[in-house]
């Protein structure tokens, strides 16, 4: 074993397009996925600095998107990662309404998670 972390997360090309939309409207990304039901449990899309992360917290990943200039954070909060930490993450985006807060709600669109065990 060489020490390196495995990848944890990663997007589809439908939301890497709607990455770079939203980064040209609003700037630096990030993601922050809580625990709890209902859009609580869905990735949340914030404009970097929006969400404040902290020590319960948990940066599975930066989020390289070719046509955004800067890395996107993906963070998760600790207790949630107690639940995922053998999967991979995929970030999707479907047609539909997220929540209010989430940036991409405004476009008909929610992203979601898509999950598999790590190899």
């Amino acid at each position: 074993m060489d020490g390196t972390q495995p990848e944890r997360v990663a997007v589809t090309e439908a939301a890497a397009r709607l990455l770079r939309e939203l980064t040209g409207k609003h700037g630096p990304l990030m993601f922050h996925q809580s625990g709890g039901c209902c859009d609580g449990s869905s990735p949340m899309c914030y404009q970097r600095g929006e969400f404040r992360t902290g020590d319960s917290d948990v940066l599975l990943g930066e989020l390289e998107i070719e046509g955004v200039p800067e890395p996107v954070p993906f963070w998760m909060s600790a207790s949630q990662f107690a639940y995922w930490s053998h999967t991979h993450l995929t970030v999707d985006v479907v047609p539909g309404r997220g929540s209010g807060f989430s940036l991409e709600a405004p476009e008909g669109v929610r992203f979601l998670i898509r999950s598999r065990l790590l190899n």
